[in-house]
């Protein structure tokens, strides 16, 4: 089931995390004057008001409390893997801190209204979940949506029409990287990658450049769209954190706390391999390349 899956890291990167923020606040305020001319127990208001203070003081400790909450999600994720039921209902606690403030303040201050307490929480996690619910679901969608752009693919050219003379097997297909207009960015022949580098929204793309220089190109990709598209084309999750080229290990060792792959250019420094990956890489040792046996120390 899908609430058991892990969320993408695209509506936990902090430019997204500010972006929901920002949205959902001018998304509220928005939904919040077209509502009040409606409602009968509705005492906010952001004109000539009396309760023009009390107003101010909601909508600033309802900013805080979502920018609070946003905060503390982006320093966590790194430590706890939020899948969507834990976010969902992260969403929601927001939704009834920002009630339970709302009908704290109408109580506290006797405000005019005709309802208990808990008619009055009712009604604000009503509105709330409609004021704040809407714009975290067009958030994610339009994060959905921009992720899933062109970003990174692996290009054949064997059946492409060309002028120039028929290239070696090995260099028929290139890596290729656009950014997320869709424009080209970057071209690789797969035989100069060495690894690709997490680095929370963005991927680092390590290679060697004609001079044989190691260089590093940064693209706006989850690390896991990498894993899906070059699924059994030699590159290999060892690390939640790097894939790397496996033709380009030069040993593959065994040290106290885990398996740790050297790459076979000095300037790189050893990768390692956690458990969850261990079984994979080995599997890949053994099995698809039989003549490159772990050396264990």
């Amino acid at each position: 089931m899908f609430l058991t899956d892990k969320i993408p890291g695209y509506l936990l990167g902090k430019y997204q995390l500010i972006g929901t923020i920002t949205f959902s606040v001018l998304f509220a305020v928005v939904f919040l004057n077209i509502y009040i001319p409606f409602s009968d127990t509705a005492w906010f208001g952001l004109g000539d008001s009396s309760m023009f203070v009390l107003t101010i003081i909601f909508i600033a400790v309802s900013i805080m409390i979502l920018i609070s909450s946003r905060m503390l999600m982006y320093k966590i994720k790194d430590l706890f893997e939020i899948n969507y039921s834990e976010y969902i209902i992260w969403c929601i606690l927001e939704i009834i801190s920002i009630s339970g403030f709302y009908t704290g303040l109408t109580m506290g201050h006797h405000l005019p209204q005709d309802e208990t307490a808990w008619e009055i929480f009712g009604r604000a996690m009503l509105y709330g979940t409609i004021a704040l619910g809407i714009p975290y679901l067009i958030s994610g969608m339009y994060f959905a949506i921009i992720d899933k752009n062109n970003t990174i693919r692996l290009m054949t050219f064997e059946n492409v029409v060309t002028d120039e003379p028929a290239k070696p097997e090995a260099q028929k297909s290139k890596i290729t990287l656009f950014d997320n207009s869709g424009a080209l960015k970057l071209s690789l022949n797969p035989d100069n990658l060495y690894y690709i580098e997490s680095d929370d929204n963005y991927i680092k793309v390590w290679y060697t450049d004609s001079k044989t220089e190691l260089k590093q190109y940064m693209l706006r990709c989850r690390l896991k769209t990498v894993e899906e598209s070059f699924r059994g084309a030699g590159l290999v999750r060892c690390n939640r954190k790097y894939i790397v080229n496996i033709n380009k290990v030069a040993t593959l060792r065994k040290e106290s706390e885990g398996y740790v792959l050297d790459l076979a250019n000095e300037a790189i420094p050893p990768l390692p391999v956690t458990k969850t990956y261990t079984d994979n890489v080995l599997s890949y040792f053994t099995e698809v390349q039989p003549l490159m046996d772990p050396i264990e120390e």
